[in-house]
Order: C-alpha cells, then structure tokens, then sequence
C-alpha cells in the first residue's frame, strides 16, 4: 500500500510541476524598454537602452545589437580599484590575472546567462562570457551583473575598445570613473 501512495503522489507533484511550467510561459514578461535613472552611491552604472528582441520574446534579457541589456547586465564596478590606486591595480602590468574569475565559475554562469538572453545557439564556444566594464577598468570581476555571454570570438573589436580606455585611464587623459561611465552605456562609443 505504501508504494501505491508513493506512486500517487509522485505522479500529482510531476502533474503540478508540468502545469507550473506552462503557466510560467504563457505569461509574457515585461521587458524594460527604457533607461534606469543613474544612482550616484551606487556601484552600479547604466548600460544603454536595449529594445531589440532576441529569437525568443520570451527571454528575461534582450541585446541590441552588440550591446547587452541595461536591466540584466549594467555593469558593476569593483570597489577596490580607485582612481587614487591605479598604478597598484589596472596600471599594473598582470593585474587581471589577479582578478579574473576561474573558468569553472564563467562557464557556468555563461549557460545560465545564454538561457536569459534567449540565444537560439547555446553552444558555450560560440559566447566570451565579458565584463561589460572590462577588469582593465575596474570592473567587478565575479558580479554576474557585470557579466554577459557576447557572441562571436575573443579577442573582439571590443577588446580594442577596452584597451584604448585603460591607455587614457593610465595616461591621465580620462578619469577611471568616467571610462567606466562610457564602457557600461556603450562600450562601442567609449573614451573615443
């Protein structure tokens, strides 16, 4: 009798389960369309308006062309790194090997993230999981906030972009804060 009961209710949960799913998908999701207003005291810095809809309207996250989605990815910025130590972190020669996060941890969160996105290729070798502000910059190396699954190869055109930054950062022609402002809203504009 007790394997009866078990059988029941095992079959029951599996049912609510199923239904749960359903219900989940046939519920659109609301997907910001907007810019978020700046908070000053906070670590968090704006990315740029997304409103392109990947293959999946469904998805919780949406790119614009090679921009990721300011609600899901803003870029955070690493409090440890300061415009008064650069020359002890982003200026040094090897800083982000100190930093960058195991593979183990961005895979991980790269399958997870391409799920988000909504990509249609979920082959991990097709995505760089990246810092939308680069740890050349300071950016917050383990923040998944900070992290996006950009598709294509690595290095990329916006590897140069971040390497421009860290130059003028490193040179004094622009602020740390400033590069980071410009890298998060549109890296493809950025400290040019």
């Amino acid at each position: 009798m007790r394997s009866w009961t078990k059988t029941v209710s095992l079959t029951i949960l599996f049912i609510i389960f199923i239904y749960l799913i359903f219900q989940s998908l046939s519920v659109p999701q609301k997907i910001a369309t907007t810019p978020t207003k700046q908070n000053t005291t906070s670590s968090v810095l704006p990315a740029a308006t997304m409103s392109a809809q990947t293959s999946n309207p469904l998805a919780k996250c949406h790119t614009d062309g090679v921009l990721p989605d300011s609600s899901c990815t803003p870029g955070v910025i690493d409090a440890r790194v300061t415009q008064e130590n650069l020359y002890q972190t982003i200026c040094s020669k090897g800083y982000t090997k100190t930093v960058r996060p195991p593979v183990s941890y961005t895979n991980k969160l790269k399958a997870q993230q391409i799920i988000e996105y909504g990509y249609t290729d979920i082959n991990l070798r097709d995505y760089e999981e990246d810092h939308l502000i680069s740890l050349e910059l300071g950016g917050n190396p383990t923040e998944p906030r900070n992290l996006w699954p950009e598709p294509g190869d690595s290095p990329n055109p916006k590897d140069k972009i971040e390497n421009l930054c860290n130059q003028k950062v490193c040179h004094g022609e622009i602020t740390l804060a400033k590069a980071q402002q410009e890298i998060a809203t549109n890296w493809t504009t950025a400290c040019q």
